[in-house]
């Protein structure tokens, strides 16, 4: 359980980690941030379409997937209709704080919690590798996340250290809640391939929901969708290279 609970610490760690470039940077060019977020949701594909699909069929049965991708979509869509949801465009000067941040901060926090639960019931799962594959991902994922976030909150005039410590409370909850997948898993072992099922679900309507429509409007379409297959591909080889 040790290692386990540093690999999750690591992934959800990344929120915060990616959030401390804006010490020194206060503008990123749509160009750079279309072609990482594509990158990211390539990884995200692989991950869930490589990984964490063809481990649930083998545990189980098409009907059990099928009902753990949508479980897992249906969550985070629930979320977006309770949450208050707000686009993350640094460009944006019309934003009322504190309330607005607030409400960011606790949108991200909330989006992070399915994402720690797929964390968790990954590694829980003992499938080979897939645990870690799945972390890797999602701490990815994480990293340009906290970036968007505590960019977002500093050009709302937010102070630098309270922005980025604020990314990193979004991360410490994706590991408490890697934490109780992990035991809730654990503990009842026919929830594996639910469990795996629900994290492709959760993987794939983000990517579909929120990384690629935002990399497709600034004209760089193009090369999103090249960096995006650089993902996919760079996720395969890391699938395959832990086998």
């Amino acid at each position: 359980m040790e290692w386990n609970a540093w690999v999750m610490m690591l992934s959800a760690l990344a929120t915060g980690l990616g959030a401390l470039p804006v010490v020194f940077i206060r503008k990123v060019s749509h160009r750079r941030m279309d072609s990482i977020l594509a990158y990211t949701a390539g990884i995200m594909v692989a991950a869930s379409t490589y990984g964490l699909i063809p481990a649930s069929l083998k545990l189980t049965n098409l009907y059990v997937l099928c009902f753990g991708v949508l479980a897992g979509a249906l969550l985070l869509n629930l979320l977006e209709y309770v949450i208050p949801h707000i686009d993350i465009n640094h460009e944006r000067n019309d934003i009322v704080l504190p309330q607005q941040s607030l409400m960011l901060v606790a949108a991200m926090t909330l989006h992070n919690i399915p994402e720690g639960l797929s964390v968790g019931a990954s590694l829980a799962s003992e499938v080979e590798n897939l645990g870690l594959v799945v972390a890797f991902s999602m701490g990815i994922q994480n990293a340009p996340e906290g970036f968007l976030v505590a960019l977002f909150l500093i050009n709302q005039n937010v102070r630098k250290d309270l922005s980025i410590a604020m990314a990193f409370f979004t991360g410490m909850i994706e590991w408490f809640s890697s934490l109780m997948g992990f035991y809730v898993v654990n503990v009842a072992l026919f929830l594996v391939p639910y469990g795996l099922a629900f994290a492709a679900g959760a993987m794939l309507f983000i990517v579909y929901k929120e990384l690629i429509p935002e990399t497709h409007g600034h004209g760089y379409e193009r090369l999103a969708t090249f960096s995006f297959l650089l993902g996919l591909l760079s996720m395969i080889g890391v699938v395959e290279w832990f086998r």
